[in-house]
This record gives C-alpha cells, structure tokens and sequence, in this order.
C-alpha cells in the first residue's frame, strides 16, 4: 500500500506535469495560433517581435496570475474549511468575496476609472472590505467564544447584505464604470498584465509559506476546540490568524480576478479525496488544483468562442459547479 507521504509525492508531481502541458497549449492557442517551435524560440529569446509581443504581453501575465488566484483562492477556502468545521465555508459563501467586492466597487466609483498605480491600491481596497467583513461575521458571531456553525450562518447573512451593497452603487455608476464592474465580478482575468502581476505575487509568496507552516495546528483545530485546547493550542489566537490569512489571500485574489465563484468550495474537497485530510498533504494539493483548474478555465475561455472570450470565472463555475452537484449526489 502506498504510504500518505509517497502519494502526495507522487500526485503533486502529476500536477505539476499537468500545470507544465497545460501551460504550453495555452502560449500556443488563442485568437493566434503559434505554433510549439515558435513558442520555444520566443521563449529563449529567438522569435519574431510580434510573437515576443504575444507571449510575453498578453498570454503569459494572464497565464501567471491564473496560477496564483487559483492556489490563493483554493488556500484560502481550506483554511475556512479547517477553522469552521464545515465543509460548505468558502470566501464566496461566509461573504469574504462580497466584501472584498464592495470594496473594489465602491474604489471604481470613487476613482471614476483606473490607472496603473491604482492596480496596486486594488489588492489594499480588497483587503479592507474582506476585512471588515471578517471582523463583522466573527464579531456578530461571538457568543462566549465563537461557534463554527454561528460563523457561517453570520457570514451568509453579511454575504447578502455586501452583495445587495454592490448592487446598489452599481446603479449609480456610469456606463463605462459599471461595464467595468460588471465584468470585473463575473470573474475576469483578461486584460491583465505584469502590473497586476507585481501587485499579487507578494501577498501569495508571503501567506501560501505561513498556511504550510500551519498545517498542524488546522488539523488540531479540526479536533475541537476542547480538544485543541487540551493540547496547549491557544484556540481563539489561532483562529483569528489563519481567519486574516483565509481573508488576505481572497481579498488580494478577488481584487485581481473579480469574483471567481466555486473555486475555494470545490477544490479541498477535490484535495481531501486525493490525499485525505491532514492539511500537511492537503493544502499543498489543492495549491496546485486551484492552480491548474484556473489556468485550464482561462485556456478554455479564451479558445471556445475565439476571439470573443467567456469570463473565467463563468468557466470555474460551470466546472465548480458541476462537481459540486456531483459530490451532493453521490453523497
């Protein structure tokens, strides 16, 4: 029998291939198609201008941040998972996404439009309203400590009530601002560029390394709090660390891609079946998961309708959504 250990191993290699193939169709595909030679020589430095234009301007920063929403979004729904008890929290479900997104919405209507140095105010708006939001489901939800359970029936109630938010400023926007927004909260990665790439990198690069780190103390949250406490764990400290990680990362990851719907619900399950439940072998998996389902969403949006484009976030829910059915069906 294959040990858990060696598994991991052998899947996160697996993933990792795939990331690679999938990586390399989507440089070749799009509404021009380059061919596998040509995307080595541009790749080394050997192409033509207009493939280096392509490549390097249009595909691969879009390609670059797919992976990075995808593992911080996917994170950060195993982190809700593993603090909650429940297996249905998600940033989009507890309302993290929907603060986030009114943050942002709000930032459009204010700002009337975007330029390059607010790509970087984006990421810190997100985060504020995930913040808050954060701070308002754990504080309406604390009752002499603060119940898995509360916590998520408080967090779709203030999902609700941001998302009636957004639409509201919404209407008060103008044409372009609302298309704008609009597009932004069906889950877009389009139009993206290094820029937007320097302003996520950090906060993956920093908070995926502190989530490894804390694998072991989500899997002695997930025995209870009496338990956990048991075992020396300061309970509500930790929670309230891994909470700020679960909303950074969605907050900086809905600041960048919009909106994108199913993805943290979808993908630790997905991680759980593959390797079980410690977070040690499971957050690592569904990194890469996240990872790979993003980025085959944005090649797949990219390519059906060619050269028109579907949102990724569409794609992720229709996949997301699928399998999420799936599981309720076989379970």
């Amino acid at each position: 029998m294959v040990s858990p250990k060696r598994k991991t191993a052998l899947l996160v290699t697996g993933l990792l291939l795939a990331i690679m193939v999938t990586l390399l169709i989507s440089l070749k595909t799009g509404t021009m198609t380059i061919g596998p030679l040509d995307v080595w020589k541009t790749l080394i430095g050997q192409g033509s201008d207009q493939n280096e234009l392509v490549l390097f301007d249009f595909r691969l920063p879009r390609m670059v941040i797919a992976l990075l929403i995808g593992a911080g979004m996917a994170i950060s729904g195993a982190i809700l998972q593993g603090v909650t008890h429940n297996e249905l929290a998600d940033p989009g479900i507890l309302g993290i996404n929907s603060g986030a997104g009114f943050a942002v919405v709000l930032f459009i209507y204010l700002s009337q439009g975007s330029t390059t140095s607010q790509v970087f105010i984006l990421p810190l708006a997100a985060l504020a309203g995930a913040v808050l939001a954060a701070i308002l489901i754990y504080l309406i939800s604390w009752k002499n400590g603060v119940s898995p359970i509360r916590l998520i029936l408080v967090g779709i109630g203030i999902n609700a009530a941001f998302s009636a938010l957004i639409i509201v400023f919404q209407l008060k926007m103008d044409p372009n601002n609302f298309t704008q927004a609009q597009i932004w909260l069906s889950g877009n990665i389009a139009g993206t560029d290094w820029t937007y790439t320097l302003a996520l990198l950090p906060w993956i690069l920093i908070l995926l390394p502190v989530t490894f780190y804390k694998a072991g103390t989500l899997d002695t949250l997930h025995l209870g709090d009496e338990t956990a406490q048991g075992l020396g764990t300061h309970v509500e400290r930790e929670r309230l660390l891994l909470l700020f990680i679960a909303v950074a990362l969605a907050g900086a990851s809905v600041a960048v891609g919009g909106a994108i719907a199913f993805l943290g619900l979808v993908i630790p399950h997905l991680a759980r079946k593959l390797v079980g439940a410690r977070h040690k072998h499971m957050l690592i998996t569904s990194a890469l998961l996240g990872a790979l389902l993003l980025l085959v969403a944005d090649t797949l949006g990219r390519n059906i309708l060619a050269p028109s484009e579907i949102p990724v976030g569409l794609i992720v829910s229709l996949i997301g959504g699928s399998y999420f059915v799936y599981l309720l069906m076989k379970s």
